[in-house]
């Protein structure tokens, strides 16, 4: 049977565990039949309302956390486009005869993202397990045990004085509270960890060039975006230098390996150093040499990448040379793309010898434009790296005309996944 013979919809209704879809947005989209039956809700009631209108927390228990708990595992599947599952959960639901009455209920969710074409999530599947019956059911076995006969002094023995079935609700009570307690400490993690962004985001905003030392004349155009997710910031970096000798303008961007406060600090290291050597250099390969070796003596500088840039407005040139970094694209000013894939090195330090970087040089006319940015711009989840690159050359065609401002925007709209990338991505546009 081929999958055009397959009725989706109807295997879906006849899951035998309990699924819902989602919006991003936590607007039910669809739930299948076990869902409802178990719930207590008809599909008039679930359809098109928002998760938390339908199941509310429980008014009468001030420490009813379902609603937090639900809400921050489902925003993070959005933000990362990856699984998430749930330690076991008490969330009561209202009782749907409307008498106001709320039944204790004990659930094992797992939630799992939709990707669109983009990479972008566009539903999510709410999957779960309903425990309660089974969790009143050892109860209700423990209580009859008890009320039975006395068990002999050798039962009792061994089981502390315990009437048959207590032990097993002690231990299902400490599974439940063990679980809790992992959930609050993960919860913990994550709070530090988005603490450590705001930190890492700070550094990074220090160390990396001021809009007005390069845009006095306006040909340029940056942009910087974080990842998704806590520790998802801070590899990449950008940087422009008005070099000596004539009408010459210095663009590099690069890539450090890792993330968070490591990375931040790496990445100022490395920017630092080539911004400083880029002033002093003959061309962008001496540049890239020097920084290589500078990168052999950084901890946490191994595998990064780099691309730099010398532009002489004067001559009309671009000469340019690449440490494993994705190649500049040159638009020119009637459409035609170019990608400056020339003078392609390993990585800064991955050359244990002291031979020179190629570089190469490529004309061009006025009114052409120059890109350069990060992986994290081209790169797709499950997607070959050709397919980015196409897709940026295209927009950026197509937007050429564009100032360089509105037209780095219309790039980072197209490409970028509509909830954010999952790794950080840096852009320079340069109108020639």
């Amino acid at each position: 049977m081929n999958d055009a013979a397959i009725d989706y919809a109807r295997v879906f209704q006849a899951l035998p565990g309990m699924v819902a879809l989602l919006t991003p947005g936590l607007v039910f989209a669809d739930a299948n039949e076990e869902y409802l039956r178990v719930a207590g809700r008809t599909r008039e009631q679930v359809v098109g309302q928002h998760l938390f209108e339908v199941f509310p927390d429980n008014p009468n228990d001030p420490d009813a956390s379902g609603i937090r708990n639900l809400a921050a595992s489902l925003h993070r599947v959005v933000a990362t486009g990856e699984r998430d599952a749930m330690a076991l959960q008490r969330y009561d639901v209202e009782s749907p005869d409307g008498s106001g009455e709320w039944e204790e209920r004990y659930w094992s969710p797992v939630n799992v993202p939709v990707l669109g074409p983009d990479g972008a999530v566009v539903l999510l599947v709410h999957r779960v397990e309903e425990v309660t019956e089974l969790i009143r059911a050892r109860g209700t076995r423990g209580a009859t045990g008890g009320s039975g006969t006395s068990g002999t002094s050798g039962t009792s023995g061994a089981s502390g004085g315990q009437r048959p079935g207590t032990r097993g609700r002690i231990l299902e009570a400490e599974l439940y509270t063990r679980a809790r307690e992992l959930q609050e400490v993960n919860e913990r993690l994550r709070l530090a960890h988005a603490r450590e962004r705001e930190v890492a985001l700070a550094l990074q905003e220090a160390m990396l060039p001021a809009r007005r030392e390069f845009l006095g004349d306006r040909r340029v155009a940056v942009r910087y975006r974080p990842a998704v997710g806590a520790l998802n910031v801070c590899g990449d970096w950008y940087d422009l230098v008005k070099l000596v000798g004539g009408h010459r303008l210095g663009v590099s961007v690069g890539d450090v390996v890792g993330h968070g406060l490591g990375a931040a600090g790496v990445m100022g290291q490395l920017r630092s150093a080539l911004s400083a050597t880029s002033r002093v250099a003959e061309g962008p390969a001496e540049a890239l040499n020097v920084l290589g070796r500078y990168a052999h003596v950084v901890d946490g500088a191994e595998s990064a990448t780099a691309v730099t840039t010398f532009i002489d407005f004067d001559r009309r040139t671009i000469t340019y040379s690449s440490a494993g970094h994705p190649p500049p694209v040159l638009v020119h000013a009637d459409g035609r793309v170019e990608f400056l894939d020339r003078a392609t090195d390993p990585p800064l330090d991955a050359r244990p010898d002291p031979m020179p970087r190629p570089q190469a040089c490529v004309p061009f006319a006025d009114g052409a434009t120059l890109a350069l940015y990060t992986d994290g711009l081209v790169e797709r989840r499950h997607e070959d790296i050709d397919t980015g690159l196409n897709r940026l050359a295209d927009a950026l065609a197509r937007h050429r005309a564009d100032d360089p401002e509105p037209l780095a925007d219309a790039v980072l709209l197209e490409l970028l996944p509509p909830g954010g990338a999952t790794d950080d991505t840096a852009l320079v546009v340069v109108r020639l």
